[in-house]
């Protein structure tokens, strides 16, 4: 993995430059270009905002707990960060893979922990009991086996989870 120390360079590049640098010089050539360009030419909005540095200011105060709201609807009240996983998961099949795992692990402890309740009360197994579990290993041990990065196994998984 660590091979690819150029897409990665690549990778931390554009992270830092679209999380850090482009977000700060958006901001301030955004206040820069709004005041000088168009509150300084109309005398009604040059009595709101009599310099730049009021003029940040004022924005700042206002603008900040805007796009605070904005980001928590984004994230809390609308179906856009749910659609953006959706595709994250749809397109990284490592993703995907985790989160099939994570289902597959809770499965697996649920019924250990089931079969650790029965025995530490020294009770025995059930024909059916043992058979869930054959069947259970069987169907994990198929998909296990069947599975692979590139095909779309843990994703038709994912959806068939996701609709029951």
């Amino acid at each position: 993995m660590k091979n690819n120390l150029g897409f990665r360079s690549w990778y931390y590049f554009r992270m830092g430059w679209s999380t850090y640098f482009a977000f700060v010089f958006a901001a301030i050539n955004t206040l820069t270009v709004t005041y000088y360009l168009a509150i300084e030419k109309y005398p009604v909005l040059k009595t709101i905002f009599p310099n730049f540095i009021q003029y940040v200011f004022i924005i700042t105060v206002i603008g900040i707990p805007i796009l605070v709201i904005i980001g928590y609807a984004h994230y809390k009240r609308t179906r856009a960060f749910q659609s953006e996983n959706d595709i994250l998961v749809e397109s990284n099949p490592y993703q995907r893979r985790t989160i099939v795992n994570t289902e597959i692990i809770l499965q697996i402890n649920l019924k250990v922990i089931e079969l650790l309740l029965k025995q530490s009360k020294n009770e025995q197994l059930t024909e059916n009991e043992l058979q869930e579990l054959t069947a259970l290993q069987g169907k994990l041990s198929e998909f296990v086996k069947s599975r692979t990065f590139t095909n779309n196994n843990d994703l038709s998984y994912l959806k068939k989870e996701i609709n029951q």
